[in-house]
């Protein structure tokens, strides 16, 4: 996420047109669908977890509370960005992945709910990840969407300037962590969980060789762009960055600084994006060649690690307040 961001913001123009720089792109472009993946891996897990102790009303109505606060955390993501960016009033409405992912994850919670057991509940963030994935190109197309206010349509097609993340077909990738999410709380002993891992690796290479092998035929759909909007593209990323979770399970991968990084992506997502983005780097903008802009996400990671673990003693001195526990996502 950091990498993407830095890349983006900091390579100057003469180094944006080489392989390197596409392959950076492509490769940092992984991060948003693996926030959205881990986003539905924690939401099914934390449901399952507090539905053995409080009951599945309770735990949907939590992770369905969860889902809104993230909503109303974009907004004021959003209102921070004006006010040190100067920017005209309509950025307030602008759809960023935070947008996306609090109604995702409010979408993740009714189906939770619905469904009454757990294969239920996999069966059915399977069928939304599908769907979300395969009606993308349907949905893109609508001529119907053009009578909807553009603040709503929005958030199910790309606009320039105000939406590059949108629910088709952004919510399938939360859809699916939650399905994985849901079979890996069911893993319970060594061997259960051995095949669970494997399984999820069978289904990461399936989907990365299905949507390639796709990707060669004749298109179901009257206009569908390989690299945005079709379903090959979808599930071959998708397989990718569910291959990371089979992959740390192997490892044991327990690196601190990942882990800490990892359990505050919130906190890291939120701090970043002005520190590239805004007047503080001014300097850096479109300045840095290729190497430099690497170099100086890998430092930036560095000192976004200093800043959780500071930001980590603050909160654990103190509770915060009630009129702040819709930060809790944030700080916690």
């Amino acid at each position: 996420m950091v990498g993407a961001h830095v890349t983006d913001a900091w390579t100057r123009e003469a180094d944006r047109h080489d392989d390197r720089y596409f392959m950076t792109v492509f490769v940092n472009g992984l991060a948003a669908p693996m926030f959205m993946l881990l986003a539905g891996v924690a939401l099914a897990m934390a449901a399952e977890g507090r539905a053995r102790k409080f009951g599945a009303r309770e735990a949907a109505r939590s992770v369905r509370t969860r889902g809104w606060q993230v909503f109303g955390l974009a907004f004021l993501f959003r209102v921070q960005s004006q006010l040190l960016g100067w920017g005209p009033l309509v950025n307030l409405l602008k759809v960023d992945i935070l947008n996306i992912m609090g109604l995702s994850l409010v979408m993740a919670a009714a189906l939770w709910q619905m469904a009454a057991s757990r294969w239920r509940r996999v069966m059915a963030f399977g069928v939304a990840t599908a769907a979300f994935a395969f009606l993308t190109p349907i949905v893109r197309e609508a001529a119907w969407l053009s009578v909807l206010p553009d603040p709503i349509e929005w958030y199910l097609r790309p606009a320039p300037n105000r939406a590059t993340f949108t629910l088709f077909s952004w919510a399938g990738f939360l859809m699916a962590g939650a399905m994985a999410g849901e079979l890996i709380d069911g893993a319970r002993t060594p061997a259960r969980e051995r095949i669970l891992h494997g399984g999820l690796a069978l289904g990461a290479v399936l989907a990365i060789g299905g949507g390639y092998a796709a990707s060669f035929l004749p298109t179901i759909y009257a206009n569908a762009n390989f690299w945005t909007s079709s379903p090959t593209f979808f599930f071959i990323r998708l397989g990718i960055v569910l291959m990371t979770i089979p992959v740390a399970w192997l490892l044991a991968l327990r690196w601190e600084p990942l882990v800490t990084l990892g359990r505050s992506s919130l906190f890291v997502y939120w701090i970043h994006v002005e520190m590239v983005y805004g007047g503080v780097a001014i300097l850096l903008k479109r300045r840095l060649p290729w190497e430099a802009s690497v170099l100086s996400a890998i430092a930036l990671c560095g000192l976004l690690y200093l800043l959780v673990h500071m930001k980590d003693r603050l909160v654990a001195r103190r509770a915060l307040p009630p009129r702040l526990a819709f930060l809790t996502p944030i700080l916690k």
